[in-house]
């Protein structure tokens, strides 16, 4: 007999997500290391990138037309603006010298403003989002968000890889 596979649900998924860049973040901030810097950055890039894009697709959006109806779409708003940054700051990165101080100071303004997003999200919007959505509805949004993370990854891994 086939077992069914545990659902999670979108605020754990997220969660998962936060504490795992955090961690890479935190690396990065250690090294000094330009190839290092660099290969950090690339896995940081993906893990940001998918978290975005499921955050963005799928979540958001759920969020959005929940929280309209609850007069609760500050949060929304702001999440989305500092998801705007992170888009700005990260190739800013990627596109300095991984040897250079101008690396350094970029990374930890990226590391900054990601742990600040997260811890955000993390204190309000999933606060709020557990009021908004019920138990069967976080763990639908959680398996197609876990679902598009995993083909957005493989989308990401592909590019960076050709």
């Amino acid at each position: 007999m086939a077992t069914k596979k545990k659902q999670i649900d979108a605020i754990a998924l997220l969660k998962t997500d936060h504490k795992k860049v955090r961690a890479l973040l935190e690396t990065l901030d250690q090294t000094k290391a330009a190839p290092r810097r660099t290969k950090l950055l690339g896995q940081i890039e993906i893990e940001i990138k998918a978290h975005a894009r499921i955050e963005e697709e799928i979540f958001y959006p759920a969020f959005k037309a929940k929280a309209e109806e609850s007069d609760q779409l500050e949060t929304y708003y702001e999440a989305q603006e500092e998801h705007g940054l992170v888009h700005i700051i990260l190739p800013k990165t990627k596109a300095s010298d991984p040897a250079g101080e101008e690396f350094g100071a970029r990374a930890k303004v990226l590391k900054d403003l990601i742990v600040h997003h997260a811890k955000e999200e993390e204190k309000e919007m999933f606060k709020q989002a557990r009021e908004l959505f019920d138990r069967d509805e976080l763990r639908s949004l959680g398996d197609q968000m876990e679902r598009r993370r995993r083909e957005v990854v493989r989308e990401l891994k592909s590019s960076a890889s050709s």
